[in-house]
Order: C-alpha cells, then structure tokens, then sequence
C-alpha cells in the first residue's frame, strides 16, 4: 500500500485537525509534503461538507449546511521539478470509502442555499443516504435501484498562480455585479470569515482568505469540475501554474450522473485515493493546454442496454423558443426523464436523485440544427430491479407507494 501523505480524522472536524485540510485556492498556501516525480502515495478526504451530513431521514442539515466552507481539500502536494508550463501527469491509482465511513449522501439543495440544475421545480431541500456492499449501493430512500460505483474525485486541480488568481477574480467580479442579489447566487465570491488556508496562519493567511477563490467552480487550473469519469485508472494532465504545482483533491464521489444536476448530485462521501504523479517539462506549450485534459479510466461500470431522453432548447414553463441554448435543451431532457420515472411510482425528488446519481451519460447530441439544440440524457434500464422499457401494457406501479426520501422536520 503507498504511504499515506495525508490523513484525516472523521471524529472531528476539519478545522481541529492537527494537520490542516484547505477550502481555498490561493498560490501561497504551503505545500504538505514534497514528492518525486515517479512518486506513489495516499490521501484521505473529507466529504465535501467536512462532516455536515449524517446519515440519517432528516434533510434539515442539507437545508442548513454552510456552503461558505466547502469544500475541504487534501493537500496541496509539490512534485520535485515541477516549473510554471510543465504538466504534472496524475494517475488515480485506485480509490475507495474510508472503512469508519461505509456510506454516502444525497442532497437536493434550497433555492435560497445554492439551489440545482431544476430548482425552479425542486426548491426545497431533501436528502438520500446510500450503503455500499462491496462494490455496489442501495439507498432506503430510493428504492428498486442499485449499481456499481464509478468512484472519482469531484474536485482535484493544482495552485493557481497571483496572475490566473487576480484575472478569474476580475472577471467572476464582473459577473457578480450584473446581479448580486440573485437567489441563488451568481457565484461564490471570496469570504475570509470561514476560509481555511492549510498551513497558512497569522495574519498572512487573513490576507489571503480575503482574495482566495471559493473552490465551486471549475477553473483553468482544474477544481470542482465533477466529471465522473476520474475514475480508479484514469490519468490527468494538469497545467502547473506555480513551483512545485501544488495538487489537491477531495469531493470524492461514490457515483455521479452527468452533469450532476442536483447540486449535491453525486453521492457524496469520505475516502481515500492512492495517487502516482509525474512531469512533462514545458507541455503546456508543446501541447497547447488551457485547461486539465485527461484519459478515462479502462474499468468504469458498462451497461448493455440505455433508454435515452432528448430535450430541445424550448423552455418548459413559457413555451418560449431559444436558439441552439443546450443549457434549456439538457433541462429539457432531465425534466422528461423526470417524468418518465415519476410513472413508475418514484416522486419527482426521487427521480431527480437518480439522475444526479446513477451513471447516466448527458450528450450534446445536436449544437448546429437551429433553432434548436438537441441534448440527450441516457439512462442504464439495467440500474433499476424492474423493467422501465415502454410496452403496450403501460407502466407497472414497482416503486412501494409513500416511499421518498428525507425531508426536512
């Protein structure tokens, strides 16, 4: 087993940790150890929250997390060499579930605390908790469904340097004053009250919380990009932007669906991966790279049998027509996949959960045919213990009735 670099302890919370975890992204915060190129080792990982979630039928915590400090990274890591314009290759050796922590959560987020892919048609928060058997998950919160994990990292990315830090704050700032008020918000802004910069501390590190990115979105450098696809076998290309490159990760992911669209889409989770790391020196430039590109992994989940759901850039509520908008046309194929579901007993929230859950693959289908764009969402029929292929019978009532997941009490 590699050395583990970095170790986590679930009995309390990130901010009491001897060593601590980030959830900030900003050049100056110290590296954690050092390795060589060529070099294998561990990393333990919060969930996401940091330990907000339990595991049980109240959703009330989902309503009330404080997104102002997710998301707890480990790291970051300095590979020995490593210049601004190298690449630092990424191996995600394998990855799995703390053993103290066998399970994972859910959460379809309140508008008014960060909302989702549908939150016009799902405002209220509510959460599913899922078990893991080996390599696959149930959930008692939604019945009929089971399948194996395709674990990855939501979010694992290098430090940013001072000119990538400054230019993305300029331009999120100019995007935030078109409409600060919004519910749910544009963007997370930097917020030093709840930052917590690694090793950083003093004054120095209140300095740098006050212009420190928010880890929500994705950026050049990687971050949150949620792709299920980073999974155990699959290795990453990152733009080195400082010395020595600065890799963290967290946000591990039992299972996500493309797009993860309920915001908290993915079933959430502590674990752990085993990591290898390595240079390209300069390829950056010999390979053009803006952004992290990567291979997906050899061992992912494979079905034989999908039913696929289209949605076309014409909004739901108003009828109104959009020109080749994939962003309505992708709501629009959830939402009829929605639907669809919803005639076999689940609930929409239920629905919504597995979309965001299960390994369902979001294509872009059509981006040229205006005025429509053309999105599809493919749904594994092999996921679910009945058949939800249509027949000429219509569709069996499988799902018990009065199940749904948690809410709020």
């Amino acid at each position: 087993m590699p050395k583990t670099a970095f170790k986590v302890d679930l009995r309390r919370p990130p901010e009491q940790a001897e060593v601590k975890t980030h959830n900030r992204w900003h050049p100056d915060i110290p590296m954690v150890e050092t390795f060589k190129p060529g070099s294998e080792f561990r990393v333990e990982c919060f969930d996401w929250t940091g330990g907000q979630i339990d595991n049980d039928d109240n959703a009330n915590d989902i309503r009330d997390v404080d997104l102002t400090k997710v998301h707890y990274l480990s790291g970051p890591f300095a590979v020995e060499g490593a210049e601004p314009g190298d690449l630092m290759v990424v191996d995600l050796l394998d990855i799995g579930y703390l053993p103290e922590s066998p399970w994972g959560f859910t959460g379809i987020f309140a508008k008014e605390n960060g909302g989702g892919f549908l939150t016009e048609h799902y405002p209220q928060a509510r959460k599913a908790c899922w078990d893991f058997h080996g390599i696959y998950t149930q959930s008692r919160h939604v019945p009929g469904v089971r399948w194996a994990g395709i674990i990855h990292p939501g979010l694992i990315g290098c430090l940013p340097s001072r000119e990538l830090l400054d230019r993305a704050n300029r331009r999120e700032a100019e995007l935030l004053s078109t409409d600060p008020n919004r519910v749910p918000p544009l963007l997370a802004p930097p917020y030093a009250d709840t930052a917590l910069m690694g090793q950083m501390t003093g004054s120095k590190a209140q300095q740098a919380a006050s212009e420190a990115w928010r880890t929500v979105p994705p950026r050049e450098h990687g971050g949150n990009c949620d792709i299920k696809n980073l999974s155990r076998g699959s290795r990453i290309y990152f733009p080195v932007y400082v010395k020595g490159g600065g890799l963290s990760m967290g946000d591990i992911h039992w299972s996500q669906g493309d797009g993860e669209i309920t915001f908290c889409g993915a079933i959430e989770m502590a674990g752990w991966i085993d990591i290898h790391v390595d240079l390209i020196k300069g390829g950056i430039s010999k390979y053009g790279i803006t952004n992290p590109i990567f291979r997906p992994s050899p061992i992912e989940p494979r079905f034989a049998e999908y039913l696929v759901f289209e949605g076309i850039s014409v909004d739901e509520t108003s009828g109104k027509q959009y020109y080749l908008d994939a962003h309505v046309a992708y709501r629009r194929a959830c939402l009829n996949a929605i639907e669809y579901l919803k005639k076999f007993g689940y609930t929409g929230e239920q629905a919504y959960v597995i979309l965001g859950t299960a390994p369902v693959e979001g294509r872009i289908s059509g981006i040229v045919d205006i005025p429509n764009a053309c999105c599809t969402l493919a749904i594994p029929t092999e996921i679910f213990d009945f058949d939800i292929k249509p027949n000429t019978s219509g569709p069996s009532r499988e799902v018990p009735t009065g199940s749904d997941i948690a809410a709020c009490h």
